[in-house]
């Protein structure tokens, strides 16, 4: 097998997170938790994961989901693009991301549409 050199830029996509969210403005929504749909682009140099082929030297995106679970779980959001930044913050928190991008789907939030959703990305400088 042929090796290839120099850093690897690698993408990682945690796709379709279905988690329940106080996230509203109206009455109903304020008492009720609703379905949220999470997509997540990052990436990060994975040289040594590559080389190391150990746990210990890749991005532990189970960690991330696991934050991002228990943020969701404990809070109350009146805005999606509140719950989009958090959940972007979580991510880059982690120092070896190096650019992310969050999109949340609030499904059924208008009458005739599927959803709704926000995006927002960051990258170090």
């Amino acid at each position: 097998m042929t090796e290839v050199s120099g850093n690897r830029q690698a993408t990682v996509r945690i796709k379709d997170l279905l988690l329940r969210a106080y996230i509203g403005i109206k009455e109903e929504e304020i008492n009720n938790k609703q379905d949220v749909l999470i997509n997540i682009r990052l990436t990060y140099d994975a040289t040594a994961a590559i080389n190391e082929n150990e746990i210990s030297a890749a991005l532990n995106y189970r960690t991330i989901t696991k934050q991002i679970i228990q943020h969701v779980d404990g809070n109350r959001f009146a805005l999606l693009e509140r719950l989009t930044h958090e959940v972007l913050t979580i991510v880059m928190e982690h120092e070896a991301v190096q650019w992310a991008q969050v999109e949340i789907d609030k499904p059924h939030a208008l009458r005739f549409a599927q959803s709704v959703s926000v995006c927002l990305e960051a990258h170090r400088p």
